[in-house]
Protein backbone atom coordinates (compact mmCIF):
# COMPACT_ATOMS: atom_id res chain seq x y z
CA UNK A 1 0.00 0.00 0.00
CA UNK A 2 1.43 3.40 -1.07
CA UNK A 3 1.45 6.07 1.17
CA UNK A 4 -0.22 9.14 -0.30
CA UNK A 5 1.80 12.01 -0.38
CA UNK A 6 1.84 14.87 1.79
CA UNK A 7 -0.44 17.92 1.32
CA UNK A 8 1.43 21.46 0.90
CA UNK A 9 -1.13 22.40 4.01
CA UNK A 10 0.51 19.24 6.17
CA UNK A 11 4.06 20.35 4.95
CA UNK A 12 3.92 23.47 6.07
CA UNK A 13 1.95 22.24 9.74
CA UNK A 14 5.01 19.69 10.25
CA UNK A 15 7.66 22.95 9.23
CA UNK A 16 5.93 24.69 12.31
CA UNK A 17 5.88 21.99 14.00
CA UNK A 18 9.70 21.16 13.98
CA UNK A 19 10.62 24.76 13.86
CA UNK A 20 8.96 25.28 17.53
CA UNK A 21 10.98 22.58 18.95
CA UNK A 22 14.08 23.96 18.01
CA UNK A 23 13.07 27.49 19.71
CA UNK A 24 11.91 25.13 22.30
CA UNK A 25 15.20 24.06 22.79
CA UNK A 26 13.70 20.01 22.15
CA UNK A 27 16.39 19.52 19.10
CA UNK A 28 15.93 15.59 19.36
CA UNK A 29 12.54 15.53 18.93
CA UNK A 30 12.91 18.01 15.92
CA UNK A 31 15.38 15.78 13.95
CA UNK A 32 12.84 12.87 14.40
CA UNK A 33 9.99 15.08 13.28
CA UNK A 34 11.78 16.56 10.26
CA UNK A 35 13.14 12.92 9.13
CA UNK A 36 9.55 11.41 9.05
CA UNK A 37 8.56 14.56 6.99
CA UNK A 38 12.00 13.98 4.35
CA UNK A 39 10.72 10.50 4.38
CA UNK A 40 7.18 11.50 2.80
CA UNK A 41 8.82 14.65 0.67
CA UNK A 42 12.09 14.37 0.12
CA UNK A 43 12.07 17.23 -1.70
CA UNK A 44 11.28 19.81 0.22
CA UNK A 45 14.60 21.98 0.92
CA UNK A 46 13.36 23.64 4.17
CA UNK A 47 12.99 20.40 5.47
CA UNK A 48 16.52 19.31 5.23
CA UNK A 49 17.67 23.35 6.07
CA UNK A 50 15.91 22.85 9.57
CA UNK A 51 17.64 19.82 9.68
CA UNK A 52 20.89 21.07 9.18
CA UNK A 53 19.91 23.66 12.03
CA UNK A 54 18.88 20.59 14.44
CA UNK A 55 21.91 18.75 13.92
CA UNK A 56 24.15 21.78 14.09
CA UNK A 57 22.79 22.78 17.87
CA UNK A 58 23.29 19.11 18.44
CA UNK A 59 27.45 19.61 17.29
CA UNK A 60 26.56 16.84 14.72
CA UNK A 61 28.23 18.57 12.07
CA UNK A 62 29.00 15.77 9.30
CA UNK A 63 25.24 15.36 9.44
CA UNK A 64 24.50 18.81 9.49
CA UNK A 65 26.89 19.54 6.77
CA UNK A 66 24.74 16.85 4.77
CA UNK A 67 21.27 18.51 4.99
CA UNK A 68 22.37 21.74 4.30
CA UNK A 69 23.99 20.41 1.37
CA UNK A 70 20.72 18.43 0.64
CA UNK A 71 18.68 21.63 0.80
CA UNK A 72 20.96 23.68 -1.80
CA UNK A 73 20.90 21.27 -4.13
CA UNK A 74 17.29 21.58 -4.26
CA UNK A 75 16.83 25.54 -4.01
CA UNK A 76 20.57 27.01 -5.10
CA UNK A 77 19.32 30.11 -4.15
CA UNK A 78 18.34 29.38 -0.27
CA UNK A 79 20.38 32.09 1.21
CA UNK A 80 19.36 30.94 4.71
CA UNK A 81 21.25 27.34 3.68
CA UNK A 82 24.28 28.56 2.27
CA UNK A 83 24.96 30.82 5.90
CA UNK A 84 23.89 27.51 7.98
CA UNK A 85 26.13 25.17 6.41
CA UNK A 86 28.81 28.16 6.08
CA UNK A 87 28.33 28.08 9.98
CA UNK A 88 29.08 24.39 10.40
CA UNK A 89 32.30 24.74 7.92
CA UNK A 90 33.40 27.75 9.97
CA UNK A 91 33.14 25.23 12.66
CA UNK A 92 35.08 22.89 11.25
CA UNK A 93 37.96 25.60 10.19
CA UNK A 94 37.09 25.38 6.50
CA UNK A 95 37.00 28.81 5.70
CA UNK A 96 38.02 28.85 2.19
CA UNK A 97 34.99 26.64 1.06
CA UNK A 98 32.58 29.02 3.00
CA UNK A 99 33.89 31.52 1.05
CA UNK A 100 33.35 29.98 -2.18
CA UNK A 101 29.82 29.08 -0.85
CA UNK A 102 29.04 32.47 -0.17
CA UNK A 103 30.40 34.30 -2.75
CA UNK A 104 27.82 33.50 -5.50
CA UNK A 105 25.45 35.57 -2.78
CA UNK A 106 27.04 38.65 -2.07
CA UNK A 107 27.64 41.28 -4.69
CA UNK A 108 27.81 45.07 -4.30
CA UNK A 109 24.10 45.61 -3.55
CA UNK A 110 23.35 42.97 -1.03
CA UNK A 111 22.15 44.14 1.63
CA UNK A 112 21.50 41.20 3.57
CA UNK A 113 23.05 41.30 7.25
CA UNK A 114 23.55 37.40 7.57
CA UNK A 115 25.18 37.08 3.99
CA UNK A 116 27.21 39.78 4.71
CA UNK A 117 28.24 39.01 8.13
CA UNK A 118 29.52 35.12 7.75
CA UNK A 119 30.90 36.05 4.23
CA UNK A 120 32.75 38.21 6.56
CA UNK A 121 33.50 35.89 9.24
CA UNK A 122 34.13 33.47 6.51
CA UNK A 123 37.29 35.69 5.27
CA UNK A 124 38.83 36.05 8.44
CA UNK A 125 38.63 32.62 9.35
CA UNK A 126 40.74 32.54 5.76
CA UNK A 127 42.97 34.64 7.03
CA UNK A 128 41.90 37.73 4.42
CA UNK A 129 40.92 40.10 6.87
CA UNK A 130 41.95 43.14 4.66
CA UNK A 131 38.95 41.72 2.25
CA UNK A 132 36.63 41.41 5.81
CA UNK A 133 36.80 44.15 6.78
CA UNK A 134 34.93 46.44 3.78
CA UNK A 135 31.98 43.16 4.13
CA UNK A 136 31.36 43.82 7.79
CA UNK A 137 31.79 47.23 7.32
CA UNK A 138 28.48 46.53 4.89
CA UNK A 139 26.63 45.05 7.61
CA UNK A 140 27.11 47.45 10.04
CA UNK A 141 25.11 49.38 7.60
CA UNK A 142 22.82 47.25 6.77
CA UNK A 143 21.91 46.69 10.44
CA UNK A 144 22.63 50.29 11.58
CA UNK A 145 21.48 49.30 15.11
CA UNK A 146 23.46 46.10 15.58
CA UNK A 147 25.82 45.73 18.22
CA UNK A 148 26.55 42.51 16.78
CA UNK A 149 27.47 43.96 13.57
CA UNK A 150 29.91 46.53 15.00
CA UNK A 151 31.36 43.49 17.08
CA UNK A 152 32.55 41.57 14.32
CA UNK A 153 33.49 45.24 12.53
CA UNK A 154 35.79 45.79 15.69
CA UNK A 155 36.96 41.94 15.44
CA UNK A 156 38.40 42.62 11.80
CA UNK A 157 39.54 46.04 12.41
CA UNK A 158 41.28 44.25 14.99
CA UNK A 159 42.92 41.66 12.76
CA UNK A 160 44.63 44.21 10.19
CA UNK A 161 45.61 46.00 13.16
CA UNK A 162 43.38 49.07 12.75
CA UNK A 163 42.99 49.34 16.64
CA UNK A 164 41.86 52.73 17.08
CA UNK A 165 38.60 52.22 14.26
CA UNK A 166 38.28 48.78 16.01
CA UNK A 167 38.01 50.72 19.57
CA UNK A 168 35.63 52.78 18.03
CA UNK A 169 33.29 50.13 17.16
CA UNK A 170 33.72 47.83 20.01
CA UNK A 171 32.20 51.03 22.20
CA UNK A 172 29.08 51.30 19.91
CA UNK A 173 28.58 47.55 20.49
CA UNK A 174 29.14 48.13 24.21
CA UNK A 175 26.68 51.12 24.12
CA UNK A 176 24.24 49.24 22.32
CA UNK A 177 24.23 46.45 24.86
CA UNK A 178 26.60 44.22 24.23
CA UNK A 179 27.95 42.28 26.79
CA UNK A 180 29.42 39.20 25.96
CA UNK A 181 33.00 37.68 26.51
CA UNK A 182 34.16 37.87 23.05
CA UNK A 183 33.32 41.89 23.00
CA UNK A 184 35.32 42.22 26.26
CA UNK A 185 37.97 40.28 24.22
CA UNK A 186 38.05 42.31 21.38
CA UNK A 187 37.53 45.89 23.31
CA UNK A 188 41.27 44.43 24.86
CA UNK A 189 42.95 43.62 21.77
CA UNK A 190 42.20 47.11 20.74
CA UNK A 191 43.33 48.91 23.74
CA UNK A 192 46.32 46.83 23.73
CA UNK A 193 47.43 47.09 20.05
CA UNK A 194 47.58 51.31 21.58
CA UNK A 195 49.92 50.77 24.33
CA UNK A 196 47.54 51.11 26.60
CA UNK A 197 48.36 47.91 28.59
CA UNK A 198 46.92 48.73 32.03
CA UNK A 199 43.81 49.09 30.46
CA UNK A 200 43.83 46.52 28.39
CA UNK A 201 44.26 44.20 31.48
CA UNK A 202 41.50 45.48 33.02
CA UNK A 203 39.22 44.25 29.94
CA UNK A 204 40.86 41.16 29.91
CA UNK A 205 39.54 40.77 33.81
CA UNK A 206 36.60 41.58 32.92
CA UNK A 207 36.37 38.66 30.20
CA UNK A 208 37.06 36.30 32.23
CA UNK A 209 34.45 37.07 34.61
CA UNK A 210 32.16 36.68 31.89
CA UNK A 211 33.69 33.29 30.79
CA UNK A 212 36.21 32.19 34.00
CA UNK A 213 37.47 29.71 31.42
CA UNK A 214 37.87 31.40 28.06
CA UNK A 215 41.16 30.44 27.42
CA UNK A 216 42.38 33.32 24.64
CA UNK A 217 41.42 35.78 27.12
CA UNK A 218 43.30 34.00 30.11
CA UNK A 219 46.54 33.63 27.38
CA UNK A 220 46.40 37.46 26.16
CA UNK A 221 46.11 38.47 29.50
CA UNK A 222 49.00 36.48 30.97
CA UNK A 223 50.93 37.83 28.03
CA UNK A 224 50.01 41.08 28.47
CA UNK A 225 51.10 41.36 32.11
CA UNK A 226 54.42 40.18 30.83
CA UNK A 227 54.75 43.06 28.17
CA UNK A 228 53.36 45.36 30.87
CA UNK A 229 55.61 44.47 33.98
CA UNK A 230 58.63 42.79 32.43
CA UNK A 231 58.30 40.37 35.26
CA UNK A 232 57.78 36.86 36.16
CA UNK A 233 55.73 36.58 39.42
CA UNK A 234 52.24 38.61 38.55
CA UNK A 235 52.69 37.01 35.20
CA UNK A 236 52.89 33.59 36.35
CA UNK A 237 49.96 34.42 38.54
CA UNK A 238 47.85 35.15 36.07
CA UNK A 239 47.70 30.74 35.22
CA UNK A 240 48.02 30.11 39.22
CA UNK A 241 44.70 32.44 39.45
CA UNK A 242 42.76 30.37 37.24
CA UNK A 243 44.30 26.91 38.14
CA UNK A 244 43.50 27.36 42.19
CA UNK A 245 39.49 27.53 40.35
CA UNK A 246 39.56 24.97 37.57
CA UNK A 247 41.59 21.86 36.40
CA UNK A 248 44.75 22.64 34.55
CA UNK A 249 43.50 22.58 30.73
CA UNK A 250 46.23 21.75 28.09
CA UNK A 251 46.07 24.41 25.92
CA UNK A 252 46.75 26.98 29.03
CA UNK A 253 49.61 25.10 30.03
CA UNK A 254 50.97 25.31 26.46
CA UNK A 255 51.10 29.34 26.71
CA UNK A 256 52.23 29.53 30.31
CA UNK A 257 55.12 27.35 28.63
CA UNK A 258 55.38 29.61 25.79
CA UNK A 259 55.79 32.43 28.23
CA UNK A 260 58.33 31.10 30.14
CA UNK A 261 60.39 30.03 27.14
CA UNK A 262 60.12 33.49 26.54
CA UNK A 263 61.74 34.65 30.16
CA UNK A 264 64.86 31.95 29.21
CA UNK A 265 63.52 29.37 31.84
CA UNK A 266 63.37 26.52 29.23
CA UNK A 267 63.50 23.77 31.87
CA UNK A 268 60.47 25.38 33.75
CA UNK A 269 58.97 25.58 30.26
CA UNK A 270 59.77 22.31 29.32
CA UNK A 271 58.40 20.89 32.81
CA UNK A 272 55.17 22.79 32.47
CA UNK A 273 54.64 20.47 28.68
CA UNK A 274 55.43 17.62 30.51
CA UNK A 275 52.29 18.42 32.80
CA UNK A 276 50.08 18.93 29.45
CA UNK A 277 51.49 15.67 28.01
CA UNK A 278 50.29 13.52 31.27
CA UNK A 279 46.67 15.08 30.38
CA UNK A 280 46.93 14.27 26.48
CA UNK A 281 48.79 12.99 24.25
CA UNK A 282 49.22 15.65 21.15
CA UNK A 283 51.35 16.60 18.60
CA UNK A 284 50.68 20.38 19.29
CA UNK A 285 52.32 19.78 22.89
CA UNK A 286 55.16 17.28 21.35
CA UNK A 287 56.36 19.77 18.38
CA UNK A 288 57.30 22.66 21.59
CA UNK A 289 58.14 19.75 23.67
CA UNK A 290 61.09 18.34 20.89
CA UNK A 291 62.17 22.49 20.20
CA UNK A 292 63.00 22.98 23.78
CA UNK A 293 64.23 19.71 24.61
CA UNK A 294 66.91 20.19 21.95
CA UNK A 295 68.60 22.69 23.87
CA UNK A 296 69.01 20.30 26.68
CA UNK A 297 68.91 16.80 26.02
CA UNK A 298 68.41 15.73 22.16
CA UNK A 299 67.83 12.24 22.63
CA UNK A 300 64.58 13.57 24.85
CA UNK A 301 64.00 16.08 21.73
CA UNK A 302 64.32 12.98 19.31
CA UNK A 303 61.18 10.85 21.83
CA UNK A 304 58.83 14.19 21.11
CA UNK A 305 59.87 14.54 17.44
CA UNK A 306 59.26 11.11 16.46
CA UNK A 307 56.47 11.13 18.14
CA UNK A 308 54.92 13.82 16.91
CA UNK A 309 54.84 12.26 13.67
CA UNK A 310 53.56 9.29 14.45
CA UNK A 311 50.75 11.27 15.78
CA UNK A 312 50.82 13.72 12.44
CA UNK A 313 52.93 12.23 10.12
CA UNK A 314 52.06 14.78 6.98
CA UNK A 315 52.61 17.93 8.67
CA UNK A 316 55.82 20.07 7.68
CA UNK A 317 56.55 21.50 10.84
CA UNK A 318 56.86 17.93 12.32
CA UNK A 319 59.72 16.92 9.56
CA UNK A 320 61.21 20.27 10.22
CA UNK A 321 61.38 19.49 14.07
CA UNK A 322 63.08 16.32 13.34
CA UNK A 323 65.47 17.23 10.93
CA UNK A 324 66.59 19.81 14.18
CA UNK A 325 66.91 17.23 16.25
CA UNK A 326 68.84 15.61 13.66
CA UNK A 327 71.44 18.70 13.38
CA UNK A 328 71.68 19.05 17.47
CA UNK A 329 72.43 14.99 17.37
CA UNK A 330 75.27 15.59 14.51
CA UNK A 331 73.24 13.68 11.83
CA UNK A 332 73.60 16.11 9.00
CA UNK A 333 73.26 13.87 6.87
CA UNK A 334 70.02 12.52 7.97
CA UNK A 335 68.92 15.83 8.38
CA UNK A 336 69.84 17.10 5.08
CA UNK A 337 67.56 14.16 3.41
CA UNK A 338 64.31 15.61 5.53
CA UNK A 339 65.36 19.24 4.37
CA UNK A 340 65.43 18.11 1.11
CA UNK A 341 62.26 16.78 1.36
CA UNK A 342 60.79 19.78 3.12
CA UNK A 343 62.24 22.32 0.28
CA UNK A 344 60.74 20.41 -2.25
CA UNK A 345 57.21 20.56 -0.52
CA UNK A 346 57.65 24.30 0.17
CA UNK A 347 60.02 25.37 -1.77
CA UNK A 348 59.39 29.23 -0.57
CA UNK A 349 59.83 28.06 3.24
CA UNK A 350 62.29 30.27 4.11
CA UNK A 351 63.15 27.62 7.64
CA UNK A 352 63.77 25.00 5.44
CA UNK A 353 65.67 26.57 3.33
CA UNK A 354 67.55 27.57 6.55
CA UNK A 355 67.57 23.95 7.61
CA UNK A 356 68.75 22.44 4.14
CA UNK A 357 71.72 25.17 4.43
CA UNK A 358 72.76 24.19 8.19
CA UNK A 359 73.12 20.75 7.06
CA UNK A 360 74.50 21.56 3.95
CA UNK A 361 77.27 23.56 5.94
CA UNK A 362 78.06 20.58 8.45
CA UNK A 363 78.47 18.55 5.89
CA UNK A 364 81.45 20.59 3.87
CA UNK A 365 78.83 20.57 0.81
CA UNK A 366 79.83 23.30 -1.80
CA UNK A 367 76.08 23.67 -1.83
CA UNK A 368 76.13 26.15 1.30
CA UNK A 369 78.31 28.51 -0.32
CA UNK A 370 75.39 29.24 -3.24
CA UNK A 371 73.05 29.89 -0.10
CA UNK A 372 74.69 31.73 2.07
CA UNK A 373 76.85 33.75 -0.50
CA UNK A 374 77.40 37.17 1.63
CA UNK A 375 79.08 39.26 -0.78
CA UNK A 376 76.06 38.83 -3.21
CA UNK A 377 73.00 38.73 -0.89
CA UNK A 378 73.95 41.06 2.05
CA UNK A 379 73.26 44.63 0.70
CA UNK A 380 74.16 47.42 2.72
CA UNK A 381 73.17 51.36 2.08
CA UNK A 382 72.65 54.46 3.56
CA UNK A 383 68.18 55.43 2.62
CA UNK A 384 67.60 58.00 1.19
CA UNK A 385 66.48 61.33 2.97
CA UNK A 386 63.33 61.69 2.33
CA UNK A 387 61.37 64.81 0.87
CA UNK A 388 61.03 67.82 3.93
CA UNK A 389 63.76 67.41 5.41
CA UNK A 390 67.09 69.36 4.70
CA UNK A 391 69.34 66.04 5.35
CA UNK A 392 69.62 62.24 7.03
CA UNK A 393 70.35 63.16 9.94
CA UNK A 394 67.44 65.86 10.89
CA UNK A 395 65.32 63.30 9.16
CA UNK A 396 66.64 60.04 11.65
CA UNK A 397 65.80 62.73 14.68
CA UNK A 398 62.63 63.00 13.68
CA UNK A 399 61.92 59.65 13.03
CA UNK A 400 63.57 58.32 16.56
CA UNK A 401 60.77 60.74 18.21
CA UNK A 402 57.86 59.46 16.52
CA UNK A 403 59.39 56.08 16.89
CA UNK A 404 59.44 56.47 20.97
CA UNK A 405 56.13 56.79 21.97
CA UNK A 406 54.84 53.06 20.53
CA UNK A 407 57.45 51.59 22.90
CA UNK A 408 55.34 51.26 26.16
CA UNK A 409 56.39 47.92 26.95
CA UNK A 410 58.96 46.57 29.30
CA UNK A 411 59.15 42.93 28.76
CA UNK A 412 59.64 41.33 24.97
CA UNK A 413 57.46 39.85 23.21
CA UNK A 414 56.72 35.74 22.87
CA UNK A 415 57.82 34.02 20.25
CA UNK A 416 60.14 36.97 19.05
CA UNK A 417 64.16 36.84 18.71
CA UNK A 418 64.45 40.51 21.19
CA UNK A 419 65.33 39.90 24.23
CA UNK A 420 65.43 42.89 27.39
CA UNK A 421 63.66 45.66 24.60
CA UNK A 422 60.52 46.15 23.09
CA UNK A 423 58.75 45.71 19.75
CA UNK A 424 55.84 47.50 18.44
CA UNK A 425 52.65 46.30 17.98
CA UNK A 426 50.79 47.58 15.28
CA UNK A 427 52.81 47.39 11.54
CA UNK A 428 54.51 50.81 11.16
CA UNK A 429 52.62 50.72 7.53
CA UNK A 430 49.26 51.77 9.01
CA UNK A 431 50.87 54.97 10.46
CA UNK A 432 49.85 58.22 9.86
CA UNK A 433 52.93 60.12 11.54
CA UNK A 434 54.53 62.08 8.69
CA UNK A 435 58.32 60.57 9.66
CA UNK A 436 56.96 57.05 9.75
CA UNK A 437 54.97 57.25 6.49
CA UNK A 438 58.39 59.60 4.56
CA UNK A 439 60.51 56.04 5.87
CA UNK A 440 59.02 54.00 2.94
CA UNK A 441 59.93 56.60 0.58
CA UNK A 442 63.41 56.75 2.00
CA UNK A 443 64.10 53.01 1.50
CA UNK A 444 61.90 52.39 -1.69
CA UNK A 445 65.22 52.89 -3.89
CA UNK A 446 67.77 51.30 -1.76
CA UNK A 447 65.38 48.04 -1.67
CA UNK A 448 64.30 48.23 -5.37
CA UNK A 449 68.30 48.49 -6.01
CA UNK A 450 69.91 45.55 -4.43
CA UNK A 451 67.02 43.40 -5.71
CA UNK A 452 68.29 44.67 -9.33
CA UNK A 453 72.00 44.11 -8.52
CA UNK A 454 70.89 40.45 -7.63
CA UNK A 455 70.48 39.74 -11.63
CA UNK A 456 68.74 36.44 -12.95
CA UNK A 457 69.43 33.09 -11.31
CA UNK A 458 67.72 29.51 -10.05
CA UNK A 459 68.66 29.90 -6.14
CA UNK A 460 65.63 30.36 -3.81
CA UNK A 461 66.62 34.46 -3.43
CA UNK A 462 66.86 35.71 -7.43
CA UNK A 463 64.03 32.82 -8.74
CA UNK A 464 61.43 34.77 -6.57
CA UNK A 465 62.35 38.05 -8.50
CA UNK A 466 59.37 40.21 -9.93
CA UNK A 467 58.90 43.63 -10.95
CA UNK A 468 57.34 44.75 -7.44
CA UNK A 469 58.01 44.22 -4.20
CA UNK A 470 55.42 44.74 -0.84
CA UNK A 471 56.38 44.55 2.62
CA UNK A 472 55.14 41.45 4.99
CA UNK A 473 55.25 42.87 8.24
CA UNK A 474 56.93 46.31 9.14
CA UNK A 475 58.19 46.97 13.27
CA UNK A 476 60.46 48.89 15.10
CA UNK A 477 62.62 47.56 18.10
CA UNK A 478 63.99 48.85 20.71
CA UNK A 479 66.78 47.07 22.70
CA UNK A 480 67.63 48.24 26.39
CA UNK A 481 71.61 47.92 27.61
CA UNK A 482 72.35 44.19 27.41
CA UNK A 483 69.66 43.62 24.93
CA UNK A 484 70.03 41.50 21.90
CA UNK A 485 68.88 39.30 19.33
CA UNK A 486 68.81 35.41 19.35
CA UNK A 487 69.96 33.91 16.34
CA UNK A 488 66.59 33.55 14.20
CA UNK A 489 65.28 33.59 10.43
CA UNK A 490 62.13 34.73 8.65
CA UNK A 491 60.09 32.08 7.89
CA UNK A 492 57.76 34.28 5.57
CA UNK A 493 59.62 36.46 4.14
CA UNK A 494 61.81 36.81 0.89
CA UNK A 495 64.31 39.79 2.17
CA UNK A 496 64.54 40.60 6.24
CA UNK A 497 66.52 44.00 6.84
CA UNK A 498 67.64 45.67 10.24
CA UNK A 499 67.46 49.98 9.18
CA UNK A 500 68.93 51.95 12.36
CA UNK A 501 67.18 54.68 13.51
CA UNK A 502 69.53 55.37 16.82
CA UNK A 503 72.56 53.83 18.19
CA UNK A 504 74.61 53.46 21.50
CA UNK A 505 77.96 54.34 21.75
CA UNK A 506 78.89 50.77 22.82
CA UNK A 507 78.89 49.51 18.83
CA UNK A 508 82.47 51.46 18.64
CA UNK A 509 83.52 48.51 20.72
CA UNK A 510 83.94 45.48 18.56
CA UNK A 511 81.22 43.79 18.56
CA UNK A 512 79.21 45.13 21.07
CA UNK A 513 75.30 45.48 19.23
CA UNK A 514 76.53 44.61 15.64
CA UNK A 515 74.81 42.36 13.40
CA UNK A 516 76.12 38.84 13.02
CA UNK A 517 75.24 36.08 10.25
CA UNK A 518 75.64 32.40 9.95
CA UNK A 519 75.51 31.33 13.65
CA UNK A 520 72.15 28.99 13.46
CA UNK A 521 69.23 29.57 16.47
CA UNK A 522 69.33 25.94 16.67
CA UNK A 523 71.58 23.31 18.27
CA UNK A 524 74.26 21.84 16.16
CA UNK A 525 76.69 19.22 16.62
CA UNK A 526 79.72 20.65 16.52
CA UNK A 527 78.86 24.61 17.02
CA UNK A 528 78.70 26.63 13.90
CA UNK A 529 80.17 30.24 14.59
CA UNK A 530 79.14 33.48 12.98
CA UNK A 531 81.02 34.37 9.48
CA UNK A 532 79.93 37.82 8.98
CA UNK A 533 80.00 40.87 11.46
CA UNK A 534 78.60 43.96 10.07
CA UNK A 535 78.76 46.98 12.29
CA UNK A 536 75.61 49.36 12.47
CA UNK A 537 75.51 53.11 11.61
CA UNK A 538 72.02 55.61 11.96
CA UNK A 539 70.41 55.55 8.65
CA UNK A 540 72.25 52.37 7.50
CA UNK A 541 69.81 49.50 5.98
CA UNK A 542 71.05 46.05 5.93
CA UNK A 543 69.04 43.72 3.25
CA UNK A 544 69.84 39.62 3.68
CA UNK A 545 67.47 36.97 2.57
CA UNK A 546 65.13 35.77 5.40
CA UNK A 547 66.29 32.30 5.56
CA UNK A 548 69.72 33.64 6.74
CA UNK A 549 70.22 33.20 10.52
CA UNK A 550 70.96 36.58 12.31
CA UNK A 551 71.37 37.69 15.67
CA UNK A 552 72.65 40.48 17.37
CA UNK A 553 75.17 40.69 19.89
CA UNK A 554 74.61 42.22 23.28
CA UNK A 555 75.90 45.59 24.29
CA UNK A 556 77.00 47.29 27.27
CA UNK A 557 76.91 51.11 28.70
CA UNK A 558 72.91 53.10 29.41
CA UNK A 559 71.98 53.79 26.08
CA UNK A 560 69.30 52.53 23.68
CA UNK A 561 69.67 50.81 20.34
CA UNK A 562 66.61 52.01 18.19
CA UNK A 563 66.05 49.78 14.85
CA UNK A 564 62.85 49.42 11.99
CA UNK A 565 62.65 45.92 10.69
CA UNK A 566 60.69 44.43 7.78
CA UNK A 567 60.09 41.22 5.42
CA UNK A 568 60.06 42.03 1.84
CA UNK A 569 58.22 39.82 -0.50
CA UNK A 570 57.40 39.55 -4.17
CA UNK A 571 54.46 41.66 -5.03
Amino acid sequence: MTTAAPTLGEIQNRLETASKLLRDGRRAEAVAALRVLIAMAPRVSEAHRLLGVALGEMSELPAAEAAYRAALALDPRSARAATGLTEVLLAVDRGPEAIALLEPFVNDQTSNLSLLTYLGLALQAANRAEEAVPILRRATWAAPDSAVADHNLASALGDVQNFVESEVAIRRARARGLDAPEMWLVWARSVCGQGRLGEAEALYVEAIKRKPNFEKAIAELAHTVWMHTGQREPTLKVFEDVFSRTPAAPELLLQKAKLLDTMGDVAGAYEVLMQALALRDDAAIHLPAAQLAVHFDPEKALHHAQRTLALQPDVPSHSAALCQVNLALGRADEAAVIAEDLCRRLPDDQYSIALLATAWRMMGDPRYRRLYDYDTFVGRSMIDTPQGWPNLESYLADLREALQPLHSFRGHPAGQSLRHGSQTQQDLTRSDHPAIRAFFKAIDYPIRRHIKSLGPGADPVRRRQTKAYDFNGVWSIKLQPVGFHVNHLHSKGWFSSACHIELPRAIDREPEGWLKFGEPGIPTKPHLDPEMMVKPRPGQLVLFPSYMWHGTVPFTGDEERLTIAFDVVPA
